[in-house]
């Protein structure tokens, strides 16, 4: 058995790293990069390039709502073409940092929004389509299952279902608001345990106790979560012990 291990990371505010990224570049095998929307800038961009490289790492582009007051954790509604623009703009941006993007996974509010908001996930996906031409090979989008999975599989892009290790599950398979009681899980113990059952048994809880059914291909941490190196690290050696392997998918 094999599985993905992906973090959001390069997220640079102001100069200033809001996660342990050399640590947590040394156990992922996916990194979602922040590219100039919410976080990061040509700076950070090409320390992540760089950092992927020595660790083995695959690159996947992180693009978010332009909002870097909000971290781009507040929902916006752009019109459709100033969404797709501003999106090419960031997966742009990566590339220019010389970064070999495998994948593109939005961020934050537009991560959420691109579920059920059927006119941005298609915008979204375009941006994603866009790249994949002038690269000459399609990018597989991650994320959670719903219109940006349909809006990828209209536009020729692969979709790949990602499950979270530190956030809480609503029951309907959405994650608890950031701010409301269960939305992150912080022991790493509790988060090992959770990635094995989503590993071998395809499941999850909610917040509400009940399980809901998971068949992810990538499990994501979340670089700026506290103690997220020692989250990564008890993942690695739950899965290791398990004889399941770390691997980027792309």
């Amino acid at each position: 058995m094999r599985v993905d291990l992906n973090a959001d990371l390069g997220e640079t505010v102001d100069g200033i790293p809001t996660a342990d990224d050399e640590a947590m570049f040394a156990v992922i095998s996916s990194a979602n990069v922040a590219c100039g929307g919410h976080a990061g800038d040509a700076e950070s961009m090409r320390a992540c390039v760089h950092r992927a490289a020595r660790f083995g790492v695959a690159i996947g582009a992180h693009p978010s709502y332009d909002d870097r007051e909000n971290f781009g954790r507040v929902r916006r509604d752009p019109a459709p073409a100033d969404l797709r623009a501003s999106v090419s703009a960031q997966l742009g941006a990566l590339v220019a940092a010389g970064a070999e993007v495998r994948y593109v996974k939005p961020h934050g509010a537009l991560y959420h929004a691109v579920r059920d908001d059927a006119a941005q996930a298609r915008a979204v996906a375009a941006a994603v389509a866009d790249l994949s031409e002038r690269l000459g090979r399609a990018l597989p989008v991650l994320g959670l299952p719903g219109a940006i999975a349909e809006a990828a599989a209209a536009a020729g892009l692969p979709f790949v279902h990602e499950a979270f290790l530190d956030r809480g599950y609503t029951p309907d398979g959405g994650l608890v608001a950031r701010g409301e009681p269960g939305a992150l899980v912080e022991e790493p113990a509790r988060v090992a345990d959770r990635a094995l059952r989503l590993v071998r048994d395809g499941e999850v809880d909610a917040v509400d106790g009940s399980r809901i059914a998971v068949e992810a291909a990538s499990l994501c941490l979340h670089g700026d979560t506290p103690a997220a190196v020692a989250m990564a690290r008890a993942v690695r050696c739950a899965l290791g012990a398990a004889g399941i392997e770390v691997r980027a998918p792309w």
